[in-house]
């Protein structure tokens, strides 16, 4: 008799507070310190809110804890402890009393000690684990950031019976060592996916048909290759494997059977393997991928339910804390079971496709830190059995894949968690069209995409929250009608006194997605009128266009070298919040505006966030400091105003007092002239 899973759904009450006997959590010795940082518990945080506010009264999937119970109710945590810690702490940080059951740490005093003393926050004791004091740094500045004190106590309530977890225990009969090594061999935990792939292979009666899903399936997954060479089948990208030719689930060549249907069982005592011929190889042929499976699946599901006549994209949402929701209630709103699986298999298939050859990739190499471009956007290409390589997609024209890298690299930076990656939903669901775009119309998609987002989300105060970050729903709202991309033109609307409406000064709460855009039309404004043309600093065209970014002419190479690092996080005060507080020659209204603001990456924000102005000239401009982590070109121009008015102070021309080489009035102009450049949408159109 198959076996079954001992696999509950459990609340986060139940978990920590709801419980007949005291339960203990141990993190063993073998599991790593805790080490979410901030991004990771604001993303959840963020999450849990944004579910809240959708669906108030329904349950919202957090992931999955797998343990093996010991003795006197002890729980060892195989898979799940950095969750399970961050729910503890944010319960800590909420305040929360009563919570009955424990989480401790096996030979890890430190640890342990401050999971105790959390309550007495930020007063730990002497000996502590700086990553959960700082993951209770983390939790407070997102709920503070997220929660009008009236309402914490409506979502703690939220937090404590509607969000669920996927509880794993693993049977006693289980030899823990064996269970081990199988984990180890697949590199991997039981994970949701898995479930998934089960869920729908056993609707698949026929041993072929299931044999081929779980080969493209596993494919699939294969997340930092191309799946060209994952799945060697010419029939589907033919003769050189640089194209997608099939149309069916019928047309993928039939695949050797395996030993029959896949249930959770064998999923968990089946190593998962993957060979490739080893006589041939290519150079750089792994990538950093910017999705991970659970995530891509999510996508590729919300693409093939477009179809579907009842189906709302607003009430689907990209996390894969929803896996296993979205799945059970695709198959269950399904008229065909195995129809509906087919199609889904087709179009994992054919949206890994265009994921590996149309959408960025992060290099492995050390590319980055030595100041290059580090985003990669290349087609496979096989001329031979043994010689195989990748081409630039836009190959012909080096203009188009430069500007096809930036505004796709601007996105990613922009929405770097692997949840809710909206954009590229979009993407894929554009590239899904018959037949596949040009390099040339992709590139009119992207920078029509960009601007969706800039004008009809972050322009568009009924889609933000009174922080101004885009609330459930938003880019859907915006980006479809009718389950369809919607391509509309923009109405004649005075954009650059709505930005000013909305990112009123005095006020910090700017997204990073605008700047990444300010970054790009910068670049865009550089590209159409510059790029390419050998002009001399006394040219009338260079003149011209420094004159319109408002500044004297600081070189090319800034523009000529730009990309968008992912180190790029941090908000930069040119004039320092410190200096306001110290010598009162300027307001916090003065220096809270977008014509301050610049991001640039956390260590070298850190490094000189109080030094005057004119300090930060010789920083930034030093050859030794990390230009990666600088990498703004809008901050770049505010540097170049502040030379030229000290330039100015220096020969009598303006006159200024010590340390005002940057002030309010420069603030404005520079503000004003950005939102020349930025709120110019005829293009788009």
């Amino acid at each position: 008799m198959e076996k079954t899973l001992p696999l509950s759904e459990r609340s986060i009450s139940q978990i920590y507070k709801d419980s007949s006997e005291t339960i203990t959590y141990t993190i063993p010795i073998y599991q790593r310190n805790y080490a979410w940082e901030e991004d990771e518990i604001t993303a959840l945080i963020k999450d849990v809110y944004d579910s809240w506010q959708k669906h108030s009264d329904a349950p919202y999937y957090i992931g999955t804890l797998v343990t093996y119970k010991r003795e006197n109710n002890e729980y060892e945590v195989i898979d799940g402890q950095q969750r399970l810690t961050t729910i503890y702490i944010l319960l800590k940080a909420l305040k929360v009393e009563n919570i009955k059951n424990k989480l401790t740490y096996s030979a890890r005093k430190s640890s342990v000690s401050t999971i105790q003393n959390l309550e007495c926050y930020p007063n730990l004791g002497e000996d502590v684990d700086c990553g959960i004091r700082d993951g209770h740094k983390y939790a407070e500045k997102a709920l503070e950031a997220n929660l009008s004190k009236d309402r914490i106590e409506e979502f703690t309530n939220y937090l404590l019976h509607q969000v669920h977890i996927i509880h794993y225990n693993v049977p006693k009969d289980v030899d823990l060592n064996h269970y081990f090594e199988v984990m180890n061999s697949r590199g991997e935990q039981l994970e949701k996916h898995e479930i998934v792939k089960s869920i729908l292979s056993q609707n698949l009666r026929d041993k072929y048909e299931m044999a081929t899903f779980c080969r493209v399936w596993e494919a699939c997954s294969e997340m930092n290759m191309y799946v060209q060479q994952a799945f060697h089948e010419d029939a589907v990208f033919g003769k050189h494997f640089h194209n997608f030719l099939i149309d069916s689930f019928k047309e993928i060549p039939r695949q050797d059977v395996t030993d029959g249907t896949e249930t959770i069982i064998n999923l968990l005592k089946k190593p998962t393997e993957f060979t490739e011929d080893i006589a041939v190889t290519v150079q750089n042929d792994r990538f950093q991928p910017i999705i991970d499976f659970p995530n891509f699946l999510l996508i590729v599901l919300k693409i093939t339910r477009l179809k579907e006549a009842d189906f709302k994209p607003t009430d689907f949402t990209l996390d894969d804390k929803e896996l296993l929701k979205e799945f059970c209630k695709a198959i269950e709103k399904a008229k065909d079971k195995k129809i509906f699986v087919k199609q889904f298999a087709n179009n994992l298939l054919k949206a890994k496709y265009f994921l590996d050859n149309y959408i960025i990739h992060h290099s492995f190499s050390n590319r980055e830190l030595a100041g290059d471009n580090p985003w990669i956007l290349q087609k496979f290409y096989m001329e031979s059995s043994k010689k195989r390589y990748y081409k630039n997609l836009a190959e012909k024209n080096e203009v188009i894949q430069l500007e096809l890298v930036h505004l796709l690299s601007m996105f990613e930076v922009s929405f770097t968690p692997k949840q809710r990656k909206n954009y590229l939903f979009y993407c894929l669901l554009y590239l899904f069209t018959a037949p596949p775009p040009s390099p040339k119309k992709y590139l009119s998609f992207l920078q029509y995409l960009a601007g969706k987002y800039f004008y009809d989300v972050y322009l568009n105060p009924k889609y933000l929250n009174e922080r101004n970050q885009p609330g459930p729903n938003a880019f859907d709202n915006a980006m479809l009608k009718n389950r369809e991309l919607n391509f509309n033109n923009y109405d004649k609307i005075d954009y650059k006194q709505r930005f000013i409406d909305i990112y009123k000064p005095g006020r910090a709460d700017i997204p990073l997605f605008i700047f990444n855009y300010t970054d790009y039309m910068l670049w865009k404004k550089y590209a159409d009128e510059l790029r390419g043309k050998k002009t001399k600093k006394i040219s009338v065209e260079r003149n011209k266009f420094f004159k319109e970014l408002g500044c004297s002419d600081f070189d090319l190479s800034p523009f000529y070298n730009f990309y968008f690092s992912r180190t790029r996080k941090s908000l930069e005060h040119f004039y320092p919040q410190a200096k306001v507080a110290n010598e009162n020659r300027l307001s916090i209204e003065d220096i809270n505006c977008f014509g301050n603001f610049a991001m640039i990456g956390t260590e070298a924000n850190s490094s000189g966030s109080n030094w005057n102005p004119r300090a930060k000239l010789s920083h930034y401009n030093d050859g030794k400091s990390d230009q990666v982590s600088v990498a703004s070109l809008k901050l770049r121009i505010m540097m170049q105003i502040c030379r030229d008015n000290q330039r100015e102070i220096d020969n009598n021309k303006l006159n200024r007092e010590v340390g005002m080489e940057w002030n309010a009035e420069d603030m404005k102009k520079h503000q004003e002239r950005i939102l020349e450049i930025i709120c110019f949408h005829s293009f788009l159109t």
